[in-house]
């Protein structure tokens, strides 16, 4: 059955543009902090009682990108929250790839983002921040040109082309050390990241629960059970 999709989204997409994107990908081997300059017209522009003078609505924060996972449809399977159209993706893509077929999972966390009203129009404001970024040589902050009303499409949109142009790299990055390789289902760097979580536990940098979600979504807590409990001994 199809969906109607919002024409006020669809609006929003194709006038979001990434004026000025971060000059690095994002870590293949540890997390990266983007700042960013979200530039839009205020909503309440041509309203009664708006000055005359052109301003603009600055959202400046920060995006974490955690280290990407090597994943399988079969550990996306196994997390909880999705719907059922979720899994029956899944399920096809087991299918059609196989559950042990290795792929990126990035996760995000948007953080202090703050926001301010300063005068010109987007385009002016959003060259006149890309500018000084340059000038500073600052590889890890972007400007976006985007919609006021729905500035969270805006930068999701931005999000995504992150993700789309730092993804092939992290992948050859990740083949060319050997840990897309997948060894009875499981990918060498996913237990790679299992070793990790179990010696941040140890060191009380990571909660248990963690390492025992981990090893429950790639059915491996048999295998570390006696490791896993020896995280509560003394």
């Amino acid at each position: 059955m199809d969906h109607e999709v919002d024409p006020q989204l669809t609006d929003a997409i194709e006038k979001t543009s990434v004026v000025r994107p971060p000059k690095q990908a994002l870590a293949t081997f540890g997390s990266t902090s983007v700042r960013y300059y979200l530039v839009t017209e205020p909503a309440y522009r041509g309203l009664a009682g708006a000055g005359e003078d052109p301003e603009s609505v600055v959202r400046e924060g920060v995006v974490r990108a955690e280290r990407p996972q090597v994943v399988t449809p079969y550990f996306l399977s196994r997390h909880e929250g999705f719907g059922n159209h979720t899994q029956q993706y899944l399920d096809h893509l087991m299918e059609a790839y196989g559950p042990d077929s290795p792929g990126l999972l990035y996760t995000y966390k948007n953080d202090a983002m703050e926001t301010s009203i300063v005068t010109g129009t987007p385009d002016e404001v959003a060259t006149r921040i890309g500018e000084r970024l340059d000038r500073e040589e600052r590889s890890l902050e972007a400007v976006v040109r985007g919609i006021d009303e729905m500035w969270d499409v805006s930068l999701m949109k931005f999000i995504y082309e992150l993700t789309n142009r730092s993804a092939r790299t992290n992948f050859n990055e990740l083949r060319n050390n050997g840990l897309l390789g997948v060894d009875d289902g499981i990918p060498r760097e996913a237990r790679h990241r299992i070793e990790r979580l179990m010696s941040q536990a140890r060191a009380g940098q990571a909660k248990p629960a963690e390492v025992h979600r981990e090893l429950e979504r790639w059915g491996l807590f048999d295998e570390y059970q006696d490791r896993f409990l020896s995280l509560f001994r003394k």
